[in-house]
C-alpha cells in the first residue's frame, strides 16, 4: 500500500481533491462563537476539529467548498441572519490565513487558486430555509460569494421535501421549480443532497444547468434516505452534474445505519438533540458507544459507493464530499482531512486510472461550475431577475 499511497500523493500535487462540503463554520460557531483565535487553524486542532491548515495541506485539498450551514429549526430571519453570519465566519478565515486560502467565486479562480498553490475557498447554503422564500435574498447569498445552495436540510421546507421528513408537496412546488430557474439564471449550483427523491426528479427535469451532490452517495450500495437512487445517478449524464460522495459512516456502512438509529434515539432519550456535538453530547455518544460498539466504515467503504457510482453515472460525474466536521463519526483512514490519498490509494488498487482519479479529484467539480457560470451568462441576457413569491405560485 506504500506504493500506491505514494502515487495518491503525487497524483494529488497534480490534480488536488475540490471536496464539495465542509462545516468547519459551524463547528467554529458552536465551539468558540466564532472566535477564531480560539481554533487558530494554523495550529495543529485535532483535539477539536477535523480540519486545520496543515491536515489540508495533508490531504491534497486544492479546492473547499465551506459549508454555510444552518439548523433547519432555525427559521425566517434568524436563519438568514445565521446563514450571514456563516458567510462572515468564512470571509474570515480567508481574510486571516491569506497565504493558504484564497476566495473562488468562479472555475477561473479554482484553476488560478491551483496554480498558486492555494487552496480555492468557496461556500455553500445548506437548506432552503436560508433564503426565507425570498428570491431576493437567494440573489443576495450568490452577491455575497455563495456558489451552491442545498434546497434542503433534514426537515422539509414550504416548497421542498427532504429526504429525512415525510412527503410535503410531493417534490418540488411551483415556487420551488422557480427557485431552481433563479439558481440557474445567476449561476448558484443546485445541490441535491438531502433532498427526497422526488424532489431530485423535480430539480432534474427543471434545471437547464448541471446539478451537484456536495455530499451524498449510492442508495444502491447502502439504502438510506440521504443517497441517491440509481435512476437519479442514471440521469446525471444528460444533466451534466456531479455526485460527490460522502464519507459519513452511516450513510456508507448499513450496519451503522442501524446503529445510527439506536444511538440518536439515546440521544433523544438524554434530550439531546441527535446531530448535537458539544462536549456533553459527546460524552453521552461514548457511553453509548461503550456499551454498542460502533460499526466501522473503512476507505474501502467509500471506495464501494464510488465503484458503483462510476459504473451508473460514469466517471465524469462523480466527485467527493467529505462532511468533515459536520458528523460525529469518520471511516477508518479517512479520521480527517488529511485522509484523502487513503480513498485514492484504495482506488488506485482496484485499477482507477490517473485520467479517471484526476477526474474523480479536480476536474469534475471545476467542469460543473464553469457550466454553470455558461448557463448564467446565455440567462442573463435574456430573462429578468425573478420577484415571484411563494404566496403567489402556491397560494
Amino acid at each position: 500500500m506504500t506504493a500506491y499511497l505514494d502515487q495518491a500523493r503525487e497524483l494529488l500535487a497534480e490534480f488536488p481533491v475540490v471536496d464539495g462540503h465542509n462545516d468547519l463554520p459551524w463547528a467554529l460557531r458552536e465551539q468558540v462563537r466564532y472566535d477564531l483565535g480560539k481554533r487558530d487553524i494554523a495550529t495543529d486542532q485535532s483535539a477539536h476539529l477535523h480540519t486545520d491548515l496543515a491536515r489540508l495541506r495533508a490531504g491534497g485539498v486544492g479546492a473547499q467548498f465551506w459549508s454555510v450551514y444552518v439548523r433547519s429549526d432555525l427559521a425566517g430571519d434568524e436563519a438568514v441572519s445565521a446563514t450571514l453570519e456563516q458567510i462572515d465566519c468564512v470571509e474570515q478565515l480567508i481574510s486571516r490565513y491569506p497565504a493558504d486560502l484564497r476566495r473562488a467565486l468562479t472555475a477561473a479562480d479554482m484553476q488560478a487558486a491551483r496554480g498558486e498553490r492555494r487552496i480555492a475557498s468557496l461556500m455553500g447554503a445548506e437548506g432552503g430555509h436560508s433564503i426565507n422564500n425570498s428570491l431576493a435574498t437567494l440573489r443576495g447569498l450568490y452577491a455575497l460569494g455563495v456558489r451552491y445552495m442545498t434546497l434542503t436540510h433534514n426537515d422539509n421546507i414550504a416548497w421542498a421535501d427532504s429526504a429525512t421528513d415525510k412527503p410535503g408537496v410531493g417534490g418540488l412546488s411551483r415556487f420551488g421549480r422557480e427557485v431552481v430557474r433563479e439558481m440557474n439564471r445567476i449561476g448558484m449550483l443546485v445541490d441535491l443532497s438531502h433532498v427526497a427523491a422526488t424532489t431530485m426528479r423535480d430539480a432534474l427535469d427543471t434545471s437547464t444547468a448541471p446539478v451537484i451532490f456536495s455530499h451524498s452517495s449510492s442508495r444502491a450500495v447502502c439504502d438510506h434516505p440521504r443517497n441517491i437512487p440509481d435512476d437519479v445517478l442514471e440521469r446525471l449524464p444528460g444533466n451534466g452534474g456531479v455526485a460527490m460522495v460522502t464519507f459519513v459512516p452511516k450513510f456508507v456502512l448499513q450496519a451503522a445505519v442501524d446503529w445510527t438509529a439506536a444511538a440518536d434515539e439515546n440521544m433523544r432519550a438524554h434530550g439531546f438533540h441527535h446531530l448535537d456535538t458539544t462536549p456533553e453530547a459527546m460524552k453521552i455518544h461514548r457511553v453509548f458507544e461503550e456499551a454498542n460498539p460502533r460499526p466501522v466504515a473503512t476507505a474501502a467503504t467509500v471506495a464501494d459507493h464510488l465503484d458503483h457510482m462510476r459504473e451508473v453515472a460514469g466517471i465524469d460525474h462523480i466527485g467527493i464530499g467529505g462532511d468533515y466536521d459536520g458528523t460525529a463519526f469518520t471511516p477508518d483512514g479517512l479520521n480527517d482531512v488529511s485522509g484523502y490519498p487513503n480513498l485514492i490509494a484504495e482506488l488506485l488498487t482496484r485499477g482507477w486510472s490517473r485520467e479517471d482519479l484526476a477526474k474523480l479529484t479536480w476536474q469534475n467539480a471545476v467542469r460543473v461550475l464553469g457550466a454553470a457560470e455558461d448557463v448564467a451568462r446565455d440567462l442573463g441576457s435574456s430573462t429578468p431577475p425573478s420577484n415571484a413569491t411563494l404566496q403567489q405560485l402556491d397560494g
